[in-house]
């Protein structure tokens, strides 16, 4: 069978190109980005918002985003380095932060859109799922739709528990209750979540079962891993209730609070006047005189 070379021509790849450079360095997924921005033509120019949640090592990054022709647009943002301020010290990017970050985010665009006093979300944290409901008379409760960008969307994630936050927090967000923490499958699209879980999680009480579990265990891989938590006096016992209390925090004062940068003073440089020829030579026999007065004094030690 003779060889057959396939040739790959210039519309071969034009065709399979890809063209924008997020997608190439694997940033965006454009598939799922433009199912999300795509509005009705009956809505045009309205405004379609996401709820975009990132991870990092150290952060968990909430904004309220939409698209515009020219590129999105930010309309709230809430960070877990903030959770400091509400009482929430250590353990910024675990699933008790994530809610309290997404429960920050829904107070605070509430706030920003004078929501805040008609719909207050589920107040009290019952791990059970949660969808605020319009009032009649009243604007509608505001709308968004989740953005996880790449991340895995696994049962138990941690942007389900920012999710959570935000439902809680009163924001309307389509969701299914099958990736929250404590969802149990028990067949083909059927299954049951258990609030207990998801209510012991969102306290911080994972995180305390295995500071006692490794307390019991090895005292000194215990003092290695929670050193900031046992330097700062919190216990196992301390966390539901310091949880609890920044929750009832963030409800109380949403708001962001701008620092002012601080005042830089710049350094002026002055440049040195050039010495004329006889302020020269006055340097030159007073640096004379002041060696030989240290050369004499050296010689009367």
């Amino acid at each position: 069978m003779p060889f057959n070379k396939i040739l790959k021509d210039k519309s071969y790849f034009k065709r399979f190109q890809v063209h924008y450079r997020r997608r190439r360095e694997g940033k965006t997924d454009y598939v799922a980005r433009r199912a999300m921005i795509c509005q009705d033509k009956t809505k045009y120019n309205t405004p379609k918002y996401r709820l975009v949640v990132r991870i990092t090592n150290h952060d968990i990054i909430c904004q309220i985003v939409y698209s515009q022709l020219d590129g999105d647009r930010v309309l709230a943002a809430a960070y877990s380095h903030e959770l400091p301020k509400y009482g929430i010290t250590l353990g910024l990017t675990n699933y008790a932060a994530a809610y309290a970050t997404g429960l920050l985010i829904a107070r605070r665009v509430l706030n920003l859109l004078k929501l805040d006093d008609k719909y207050k979300g589920c107040e009290e944290v019952n791990g059970e799922d949660y969808s605020v409901e319009a009032i009649e008379g009243q604007p509608k409760p505001f709308m968004c739709i989740l953005d996880v960008g790449l991340a895995r969307t696994s049962t138990g994630a941690r942007i389900f528990g920012v999710l959570k936050g935000a439902c809680d927090g009163g924001l309307n967000i389509p969701h299914s209750e099958n990736r929250f923490v404590g969802y149990k499958s028990t067949g083909k699209h059927e299954g049951e979540l258990n609030a207990d879980v998801l209510r012991k999680y969102i306290f911080g009480g994972h995180v305390a079962d295995y500071m006692r579990h490794l307390k019991d265990v090895d005292e000194k891989a215990y003092q290695r891993q929670f050193s900031r938590y046992a330097k700062a006096g919190i216990k196992p016992e301390d966390l539901e209730k310091i949880y609890a209390e920044a929750h009832k925090k963030i409800r109380a004062d949403p708001k962001f609070v701008k620092k002012e940068a601080k005042k830089v003073e710049k350094h002026k440089y002055v440049h040195k006047r050039k010495l004329n020829n006889a302020q020269r030579k006055e340097r030159v026999k007073t640096k004379k005189a002041n060696l030989a007065k240290k050369a004499a004094a050296a010689e009367e030690e």
